[in-house]
């Protein structure tokens, strides 16, 4: 059995067959998908999917470094009150993104830590986005690391260096479809971290793995992740499984 730990099945991408994805992804051997959010916008799709199908589906709450804009207080605000529910399992999806726009580079550092701040504060884990900012996240983290924060680099593509530093801060690495991609570079991180320290995601509808590129991901797709680890690592599948499923309860305390 696997858990998908990132992906946004409540996008509109996923209106029209929600029903068959979910399907899909149960025959796939996927019994829980984590839902991060991205900004107010999102808050009810998501968690309309959420109760919609509540054995399969959890769901996180806070802003996307990408919808940071100058309305980011306002978001903010709506996050928190949120997150004083108790109904979310994971402060995310956070960070910092200066891959499109670096504009509100100053608010996403100050939305990231505030959050970050949050988290603490209720005892929950965290979910980070970073795009061309590796370096500035992990240290935004470090500074604020408290000895008991903890959480998920989404969609790590960094280097054996950046994923040691991580680590050595007891978080896990979010590997995904990327992976399988022919210049990635991933290879080398997947073959020196152990298992113990990964979690697998899709991050669906986006980039899927091999050979499914330049279609719409999906959380059945993980599959695909989990073979290319077990290849890499010369391990069999369901150790893969039962590491990355193990990693996943214990970080989000199912």
């Amino acid at each position: 059995m696997f858990i998908d730990t990132h992906a946004h099945l409540y996008l509109e991408e996923f209106t029209e067959d929600i029903d068959q994805v979910v399907k899909n992804a149960k025959n796939a051997g996927i019994n829980r998908i984590l839902l991060p959010n991205i900004s107010a916008a999102y808050i009810d799709p998501m968690n309309r999917l959420r109760n919609d199908y509540p054995e399969m589906f959890s769901s996180m709450m806070g802003l996307h470094p990408g919808s940071v804009g100058a309305d980011f207080e306002e978001e903010l605000e709506e996050v928190y009150a949120q997150l004083q529910t108790g109904a979310y399992i994971a402060v995310g999806e956070i960070g910092t993104d200066l891959y499109w726009d670096i504009t509100f580079k100053e608010q996403q550092i100050i939305a990231f830590e505030r959050q970050i701040s949050w988290a603490k504060e209720l005892d929950l884990p965290i979910v980070i986005h970073a795009r061309n900012s590796m370096e500035l996240t992990i240290d935004t983290v470090a500074k604020m690391h408290n000895g008991k924060l903890c959480g998920v680099f989404h969609c790590f593509t960094g280097t054996v260096k950046e994923a040691e530093k991580i680590i050595e801060m007891g978080f896990y690495l979010g590997i995904g479809g990327v992976a399988t991609y022919k210049n990635s570079g991933l290879n080398d991180v997947i073959r020196q971290v152990p298992l113990d320290h990964l979690v697998l995601e899709t991050d669906a509808p986006y980039l899927p793995p091999v050979p499914f590129r330049g279609k719409r991901n999906e959380s059945s797709y993980l599959v695909k992740v989990a073979e290319h680890i077990a290849g890499v690592k010369n391990c069999r599948l369901d150790e893969v499984a039962a590491k990355t499923t193990k990693n996943a309860s214990l970080l989000f305390k199912f």
